[in-house]
């Protein structure tokens, strides 16, 4: 059975430097019958395994540590044995959520993740936060973003440990060099292409967005 993309919305809040916000967030499972992983598991562990079902989840992958993307990680490990990856940039981010339980096993650029037959390409790229990685699937011809790029532009810089020139850096050095029919699977909203997002780029930097 072929490798193939999955995703569910789940609903929660995100909040740092004090403030709280109400979010929907992309949950991405990649997988085929019987394996798979989770890329960002947010806010409902029940509701994510309930998609995985009875197949085995090789690791739950967080593209950064912002607790959105992070807060149901450890209750699907424990309920389906997976370990949980984050780059080590992200540990200050990760521990405000999670004092007591540090991730199973690091993310590093160039690390490949396997799956169902293919493999995932992790690329760091910061910006959005220390740690915040992508994940490149050529067999797929999906990149999943997390909050590093949006249907419209960069992730949020804004706010702490974010960064707007290195989130440039790493979209114009990381990103967009790949191919323009990669389909761009994002952490929130809506997906888009690569192709179609790189003519904006000078106009993000111009605007600082």
């Amino acid at each position: 059975m072929a490798a193939r993309i999955e995703h569910l919305v789940t609903s929660g809040t995100f909040s740092l430097d004090g403030g709280t916000w109400d979010v929907d967030n992309n949950v991405w499972i990649v997988g085929d019958d019987t394996e798979a992983i989770v890329i960002d598991a947010a806010h409902d562990a029940e509701a994510i395994a309930a998609v995985v079902g009875g197949r085995t989840l090789r690791a739950i992958v967080c593209t950064h540590a912002h607790n959105d993307h992070i807060d149901a990680a450890p209750a699907l490990a424990e309920r389906t044995g997976a370990p949980v990856l984050l780059h080590p940039d992200d540990l200050p981010l990760w521990k405000q959520t999670h004092p007591d339980r540090a991730p199973d096993a690091e993310l590093a650029d160039g690390q490949g993740i396997s799956v169902a037959g293919i493999e995932l390409t992790v690329l760091h790229t910061p910006g959005h936060a220390p740690g915040a990685v992508c994940l490149y699937a050529p067999a797929l011809t999906a990149l999943f973003s997390g909050d590093t790029l949006f249907c419209g532009g960069p992730g949020a810089t804004g706010r702490s440990y974010s960064h707007f020139p290195t989130i440039i850096d790493s979209i114009r050095d990381r990103l967009l060099t790949l191919p323009g029919d990669t389909v761009v699977h994002t952490g929130h909203g809506e997906t888009t292409t690569l192709g179609a997002e790189a003519p904006h780029l000078k106009e993000w930097i111009d605007r600082g967005f």
